[in-house]
């Protein structure tokens, strides 16, 4: 048996010892009968389409620093997913194509830096593909593949705690779908989306819960069709100020469906309490990027350079259960969780691209054709077992467990080997992005340098908690240890690569309550982040970022922070509330991508990346928001919200001092709902503006830039089952503009010698929804 398989067997072998053992204890000191069922307000389906009244932030009673959000807050906005309903929290922004949410950016942050969680638990993200290297860390599960109905409530948890895995520097998003407890009865959500170039898509779901026998159950299930046109140009020039070379006009689309379930069964058993939940996500999805590239910025076929043809099919599955049972025993409460979580992913994508002005012959006549293919098949999956304890000891309350997890990624790169690059007879002719005739046969699939691998890590990590109260002074103290050992075998160059690793992370929470409507909060937290699979793969990635490959690293440290948070919050009225928080990280070995300086697979101009631990940095910034309701001006049917995040950060390299790579400097939200309870009916809008971004590695230099996002909705409720939305978002065309720097030396970059100045513009037009719920 091999090592995976022996430590696969220790997991499942743990979990059936801990059940044995639980058994003696269990008829010891059970309680009575029905003690310890399950309780818990149960919403019914009305209330969940039929909204009572406007919804604000919820006011956690966590000792550490968590916002709450319930699915309310942001339902009347119709988010399609749980990325779209992020867009409205503080600190979130996002680095996607314009129109998409997907890798979570808390605090500007790369995505490696936020722990994304569903019903506290990870789950294998992608970080791994052709075209779509995405955020490079496991924890950063893409959220716009969580569709929005399956959520019950978001938490942003700000700084780390000893019960929860430390690999949450920015901080942690918990995502909780609806469990058993969730819902009385049934509904089911219906609509058609309309795009601007006048395609069509549709969306269908539904949710049903109840109780079964002396438990309850849930089940969910979701069709949700995503579409995101897009037109994109770009202009290159020598340098800024010089005479336009060329222009690219490319149009760029992402046609796709996302199917998804989940369900939950929680009941009594043997005195204790037993639920597994679980949840699938399958996403089809076909990107189309065709361009079009002009001399001398004149678009015109005697100036037509290239014509470029790159499509790519994704095909994904991820999957997640969780069991946990908990019990009375040893004085406390004692709990057995066991998870299984599954990403799977096939994606193929090829490149046609054709020349034309290689010599005096203009378009139709082509002059060469180059072509190439590449695939990739992705297996994560993870085993975790938590054994935890939890009693009072009467002045504080300890908590202490033991967190094992077995992750594997199996990862399979090929293309055709070599690509396919032919120079045309004169009076060849093309048809679209390839010649008409004369192309040699293809060759078949190999493993890319490195492309053919599996990396294993085991980790144990045991932990011990303790929190009570003073007073008006509530309070959190804990240690965490993590341990792992990773495996990378090269299964190309038969080669193994191991590593071990231990960390100690400490964290302390305080919350001095001094009035029934305001509380100060003080937290200092270890964090790490470790190297993703994605940063050690050992495959050579061609054309991962951009024009530029990408390779892993075996030898990457893990990155460690010590943080600082800050925060005042009063409770307004009965239902709003207002938040301050300043916090720092002072990181230790970042981690971030870098230039090697060699070149790429697309030549002259493209650059081979990897990468390394850059040095130490500090992240700061300052955190507000707002919400509340305007009755104390006599306006009880009008809910504000407003945030502001002013996000900064440091680091050196090899030209000076910069922010952290890709930091948005702000985030910024405000909105409003107007209820109109005469007339069952609702209206309100919502405006978001992000900073730019700024990225610097040896050879390139990019400046991103983000247009206005403005959303809007009207609701109309009929009868006490059914409510009408029409949602407008994108209202403002937004756009999202680069800047890119190139050089092709170090020194001149430093003497600003460019070798290629680009500007790039990417627009999308507004999207509408029209959704009904029907509550039933």
């Amino acid at each position: 048996m091999n090592q995976s398989g022996k430590k696969r067997g220790l997991l499942v072998g743990l979990a059936g010892a801990a059940l044995a053992w639980a058994s003696p204890a269990m008829a010891q000191d059970a309680p009575a009968p029905g003690e310890n069922a399950p309780t818990g307000t149960v919403t019914t389906s009305d209330e969940v389409v039929i909204p009572g009244q406007i919804t604000y932030r919820n006011r956690s009673e966590e000792t550490a620093p968590v916002l709450e959000y319930g699915l309310d807050y942001f339902q009347r906005f119709e988010p399609l997913s749980a990325g779209d309903a992020l867009k409205r929290v503080p600190s979130v922004a996002f680095l996607s194509d314009v129109i998409e949410s997907d890798g979570v950016r808390l605090r500007g942050l790369d995505p490696a830096y936020t722990q994304i969680l569903i019903n506290g638990e990870q789950v294998p993200g992608s970080g791994s593909s052709s075209g779509a290297f995405g955020n490079g860390a496991e924890q950063s599960f893409f959220v716009d593949r969580i569709p929005a109905e399956l959520i019950e409530r978001i938490e942003i948890v700000r700084s780390a705690s000893a019960n929860r895995s430390g690999d949450a520097l920015a901080g942690a998003i918990n995502i909780k779908l609806r469990d058993a407890y969730a819902l009385d009865g049934g509904f089911v959500r219906a609509g058609v989306l309309y795009f601007d170039d006048t395609v069509m898509r549709e969306t269908l779901g539904g949710v049903y819960g109840g109780a079964i026998g002396k438990g309850r159950f849930l089940v969910g299930a979701n069709m949700q069709d995503r579409y995101n046109p897009k037109l994109k140009t770009s202009w290159r020039y020598d340098a800024p100020g010089a005479a336009i070379n060329d222009i690219e006009k490319q149009t760029d689309t992402r046609d796709g469906t996302d199917y998804s379930l989940n369900g939950s069964l929680q009941f009594p058993l043997f005195g204790g309490e037993f639920s597994i939940d679980g949840v699938y996500v399958h996403t089809d999805r076909y990107e189309n990027e065709d361009s079009l590239e002009y001399l001398n910025g004149t678009l015109n076929n005697a100036n037509l350079l290239t014509v470029n043809d790159n499509n790519a099919d994704i095909e994904q599955d991820s999957y997640s259960i969780n069991m946990r049972y908990a019990f009375r025993a040893f004085g406390g409460e004692t709990r057995f969780k066991l998870g299984y979580a599954l990403f799977e992913a096939q994606e193929s994508e090829y490149e046609d691209e054709m020349e034309f002005l290689r010599d005096a012959n203009p378009y139709p006549e082509a002059d060469r054709y180059t072509g190439e293919e590449a695939r990739v098949d992705l297996r994560d999956q993870e085993i975790k077992f938590k054994l935890e304890h939890e009693r009072n000891l009467g002045a504080a309350t300890i908590e202490f467990g033991v967190h094992t997890e077995l992750k594997e990624r199996v990862n399979l790169v090929a293309e055709r080997d070599p690509r396919i690059r032919i120079t045309l007879p004169n009076g060849t002719l093309v048809q679209g992005a390839r010649p008409t005739a004369g192309l040699p046969p293809l060759s078949p699939f190999s493993a890319v340098p490195g492309g053919d691998n599996r990396i294993e890590r085991w980790r144990v990590d045991p932990y011990v908690q303790v929190s009570g109260d003073y007073g008006k002074l509530d309070w959190e103290a804990g240690l965490r240890v993590e341990t792992s050992e990773t495996e990378i075998d090269d299964r190309t160059a038969g080669t193994r690569t191991s590593d071990r690793r231990a960390i100690a992370l400490p964290s302390a929470h305080l919350r001095w309550n001094f009035t029934d409507n305001d509380r100060v909060a003080f937290s200092l937290a270890r964090t790490v982040r470790n190297p993703s699979l994605q940063l050690l793969s050992p495959a050579v990635l061609e054309a991962e970022l951009g024009d530029n490959d990408f390779v892993g690293s075996a030898t990457l440290q893990p990155e460690s922070a010590f943080g600082v948070d800050l925060g005042y919050e009063r409770r307004l009225g009965r239902t709003g509330v207002v938040g301050l928080n300043f916090f720092f990280r002072d990181v230790t070995d970042v981690l971030e991508v870098f230039s090697t300086g060699a070149e790429g697979s697309e030549g002259p101009g493209t650059f081979i990346y990897s990468a390394r631990n850059s040095g130490d940095g500090q992240v700061y910034g300052v955190e507000f928001d707002l919400s509340t309701s305007l009755s104390a001006i006599g306006l009880q049917d009008t809910g504000v919200f407003l945030n502001y995040s002013w996000l900064d950060s440091k680091i050196d390299d090899e030209f000076g001092e910069r922010r952290f790579n890709s930091q948005s400097n702000y985030v910024f939200n405000v909105g409003f709902i107007q209820d109109l309870p005469a007339f069952g009916a609702a209206f309100g809008a919502t405006y978001r503006k992000q900073g730019d971004a700024e990225s610097r590695v040896v050879g390139e230099e990019v400046t991103t830039s983000y247009g206005a996002d403005l959303e809007a909705f009207i609701e109309k409720r009929i009868g006490g089952r059914l409510t009408l939305r029409l949602v407008g978002s994108n209202l403002l065309d937004a756009s999202k503009d680069e800047v890119f720097n190139k050089f092709t030396t170090v020194g001149d970059q430093f003497s600003r010698s460019f070798d290629e100045y680009e500007l790039e513009s990417e627009k999308a037009g507004p999207v509408y929804q029209l959704i009904a719920r029907l509550a039933f």
